[in-house]
């Protein structure tokens, strides 16, 4: 299964915010952190195996959680009463991400990765689900920590790597990061999300070059990518280029109007416009 796309769907926009343009110095000063509100289209819900359960419960409950976040809760705390075991607690997880309570949907998940014995690919799903609720509740610590557990069970794990590279730059550790990108790009070289992270991750440690070079393989295999765009922006910016910087940003208010990637590129382009400090 895919179990980044929760991760980097709902927060993935935050590590570009780590760089949001700004005059004088050309140094760069982190904003507050683009925490998007629960998308429940976005919930770690696992369309593919592994599965934690099978049967009718299981498929009823997880399908009630795009829609009836409530009805989720109350099925999967029946369940749960009448020993539905694992399943049940894998949706009760879910439906309290969906209503909003993502530090409390953590908390069930990790609990039952931890005390579960399904098979280890399972686990470490477990653990990259509450780290994706770990960060939707703004705590990047714990889902580092949680998803360092998640490889321990799966190692090498591409996706974990970016998940954990996520995190890392939200703490600021952005060395560890590029490591973990480094490490999933060895596997997948066109890898654009993260790619574009470790362009982030090298711009936060002044590797200018570096870092330049992978939002041109980036955008090599994605043109259009709005994060690329933002990110290409501020390294433009960064070497004194402002009229390719706003060139870059108008173009993600072109192509993603209504995202946090757009929000960012119109900061960018109000500190553009303001100038520099006198």
């Amino acid at each position: 299964m895919n179990t980044r796309s929760a991760m980097l769907g709902g927060v993935a926009l935050l590590l570009v915010a780590t760089g949001a343009a700004t005059w004088g110095s050309l140094n760069h000063v982190r904003p507050p952190p683009v925490v998007p509100e629960v998308d429940v289209s976005q919930l770690p819900v696992p369309p593919l195996p592994p599965r934690i359960s099978e049967g009718a419960d299981y498929d009823q409950c997880l399908a009630l959680l795009s829609g009836d976040p409530d009805g989720a809760r109350a099925l999967a705390e029946a369940w749960q009463a009448r020993g539905g075991g694992d399943g049940a607690t894998h949706c009760l997880g879910l439906s309290r991400i969906a209503l909003g309570e993502p530090e409390a949907g953590a908390e069930i998940l990790e609990s039952l990765a931890t005390a579960s014995q399904a098979t280890a690919a399972i686990r470490a799903t477990l653990f990259s689900q509450a780290a994706q609720a770990w960060m939707m509740a703004g705590q990047p610590r714990r889902a580092e920590q949680g998803l360092t557990q998640a490889l321990a069970l799966s190692p090498d794990n591409p996706d974990l790597l970016v998940d954990r590279a996520a995190a890392a730059i939200a703490l600021k550790s952005y060395a560890e990061a590029a490591t973990d990108l480094t490490a999933a790009l060895s596997n997948d070289p066109r890898r654009v999300d993260a790619l574009v992270m470790r362009a982030t991750a090298l711009r936060q440690l002044n590797r200018l070059d570096a870092a330049r070079d992978d939002i041109a393989r980036a955008l090599h295999e994605a043109p259009d990518n709005p994060e690329a765009l933002l990110e290409r922006g501020i390294l433009r910016q960064r070497g004194r280029d402002p009229a390719g910087a706003r060139a870059d940003w108008d173009r993600v208010l072109t192509l993603a109007p209504d995202s946090p990637t757009a929000d960012l590129a119109e900061q960018n382009l109000a500190l553009l416009d303001a100038g520099p400090p006198r």
